[in-house]
């Protein structure tokens, strides 16, 4: 390098400065949900749900804006608009007066509903939301289905089919315990009962000798006062005899 040119490196000062932005500053993105999937049969309507996530508060600037690419298509067409706190709907294409704004921004809440649906309904919806200053981020599709009847899901009839199962097991288990319990309960009545019979004939053996114990001395004390009866009745008659013999 010659003398006196100037340097090719990046200062200090710029490094700095270059990952501060990058790296301490975080992007600001907003977030938008939607369902991946809508059914609907004909002549019916549908609720496209759309909401979304923003690290700054609902701004009273904030928007929302509903495209169309039907199926097959490669285009895709605004069918809807809200901003400034009005709903705006196309007044030309094949939703006109079928669009029916059902949001709120202050719940973050971009949904719509399609009423009178046809099978050229069909096709992928996107939604976007602009939150200002949040205004960068990705948008979110839902497909729609639109059938002569709406058939009944995969997932819901496999998740009925789990809750039953599920609900058959712990009913089985609720009353395995119960009869267990009742069981368990008749065990420790019968138990107790036993329990109560042999302390009843330990006891009853021990109350019948102390019974004979008190009866024997009276039973000796009534055999000697009728011994005694006895005797002096016979002296008594005896004496009766001899005194009559005498007379005579």
């Amino acid at each position: 390098m010659a003398p006196g040119a100037p340097s090719s490196s990046p200062s200090p000062v710029l490094a700095a400065l270059l990952f501060s932005s990058l790296v301490l500053s975080p992007a600001q993105a907003i977030v938008v949900y939607t369902d991946r999937e809508a059914h609907g049969a004909v002549g019916s309507r549908v609720t496209l749900h759309c909401s979304f996530w923003s690290s700054e508060w609902v701004s009273d600037d904030i928007s929302f804006t509903w495209r169309y690419q039907p199926e097959g298509g490669r285009d895709a067409i605004s069918i809807f608009h809200y901003a400034k706190g009005q709903p705006y709907i196309d007044e030309v294409g094949t939703f006109k007066e079928r669009i029916q704004w059902v949001g709120d921004p202050h719940w973050k809440d971009g949904s719509i509903v399609i009423h009178n649906l046809d099978y050229s309904d069909n096709g992928t919806f996107t939604c976007d939301v602009k939150n200002p200053p949040d205004i960068v981020g990705k948008t979110s599709q839902v497909t729609l289905y639109v059938f002569e009847k709406v058939p009944t899901r995969y997932g819901v009839v496999l998740g009925a089919v789990i809750g039953g199962v599920l609900g058959g097991v712990l009913l089985l288990l609720l009353l395995f315990y119960l009869i267990r319990y009742c069981w368990l309960r008749r065990q420790a009545a019968l138990q107790r009962r036993l329990s109560a019979v042999e302390k009843g004939k330990l006891h009853k053996p021990a109350k019948d000798s102390s019974k004979r114990g008190r009866q024997t001395p009276v039973l000796y004390a009534m055999l000697d006062h009728t011994r005694s009866t006895k005797a002096a009745s016979e002296k008594k008659t005896k004496g009766l005899g001899e005194s009559r013999k005498d007379k005579k």
